[in-house]
């Protein structure tokens, strides 16, 4: 499938994934913790790689996490931060 350039350069979900990279995100889990770290990787199914990771309640550091590894399926939810 091609994309013609008329098409948003964001047109697909891991378009904007993608665009994160090397950026400051939000992940939220099922498991209602939130991290927050620099997105360095992701595959297909949303596995992600974040580096300088934090736990986050509200805005408070719960703790300093360093590099992580968070799979797809427990997560909810991604987004860069403010």
């Amino acid at each position: 499938m091609e994309i013609s350039m008329s098409e948003n350069v964001l047109s697909r979900p891991l378009d904007l994934l993608n665009s994160a990279k090397g950026k400051m995100v939000l992940v939220e889990l099922k498991n209602g913790h939130a991290i927050t770290g620099k997105l360095i990787a992701f595959d297909v199914h949303i596995n992600v790689t974040l580096e300088n990771a934090e736990e986050k309640k509200d805005v408070d550091t719960l703790r300093k996490l360093g590099n992580v590894f968070i799979r797809g399926d427990t997560i909810i939810l991604i987004s860069p931060t403010i």
